[in-house]
């Protein structure tokens, strides 16, 4: 009895000696877990932010009243890439660029800016605007989606404004091969295409497809920059929030 009570105890204490080796062991084991689960997420948002989607956020009015300054995107950066293989095709589906896209693209006259506005007229097209009405091919195109704030209609006269005649009546002009024409929503208060030209398609970055937050940000915001107006921002992102934008889809 003595020696299995002795042979009882060596047994106990050689369990005791191993249990602080396995919990150092399983303390690393659980470390190293941690740690391959937050670099691989890393390596996986920076791959979808790379090469997937882009987080966009509106300036300004010109997209009104389909976008608003404050809304916050979700750019698709893969929509108009052409698939290498079925694969791809199959996880990450594009589609042929057509009229009425809306577009997230480098600014012609400064790359390091970025535009959204929508497609009008594609490659080999003739675009003309009449009176603020746009015609494609000689045939009116139907434009639910803009708007027009300023009732006056600016024409060639006794005294010619260039760019102010052009808003409301441009062209015609065909679409050379590689471009597309593009223009604001809000038509009278968008820098677009009747401005600086054709928008080379090697230039478009994505589509729009979900707005993920948005706020009532003052119009021209972001170029306030001072003590005040960075408070007046915060508080507004904080409290004016648009709940009913919320994980919208764009269309």
């Amino acid at each position: 009895m003595v020696m299995l009570g002795k042979k009882f105890d060596k047994e106990i204490e050689e369990i005791k000696e191993k249990e602080p080796g396995k919990k150092t062991k399983r303390e690393k084991s659980l470390f190293r877990e941690y740690f391959e689960l937050i670099a691989e997420t890393a390596v996986f948002v920076f791959f979808v932010m790379t090469y997937v989607v882009q987080a966009f956020q509106i300036p300004t009015g010109s997209m009104e009243p389909t976008l608003l300054v404050g809304d916050f995107l979700l750019v698709n950066k893969f929509i108009y890439a052409r698939p290498q293989n079925a694969v791809e095709a199959f996880i990450l589906p594009s589609k042929k660029l057509e009229r009425k896209d809306i577009v997230v693209f480098k600014w012609p006259r400064d790359l390091s800016k970025d535009f959204v506005k929508r497609v009008i007229a594609l490659e080999g097209e003739k675009v003309e605007i009449k009176d603020k009405e746009v015609f494609i091919n000689d045939q009116p195109l139907e434009e639910r989606y803009k708007v027009h704030n300023d009732s006056q209609i600016f024409q060639k006269g006794n005294f010619y404004q260039y760019d102010d005649v052009i808003r409301d009546n441009y062209g015609p002009v065909v679409v050379p091969p590689g471009h597309v024409f593009v223009m604001g929503d809000n038509r009278d208060n968008s820098l677009d295409s009747r401005y600086w030209s054709f928008l080379p398609t090697s230039y478009i970055k994505g589509r729009p497809w979900l707005i993920y937050f948005s706020y009532e940000a003052e119009k021209d915001a972001y170029q306030k920059n001072g003590v005040k107006d960075k408070f007046r921002k915060f508080f507004r992102f904080v409290f004016k929030t648009r709940w009913k934008r919320m994980l919208k889809i764009i269309f």
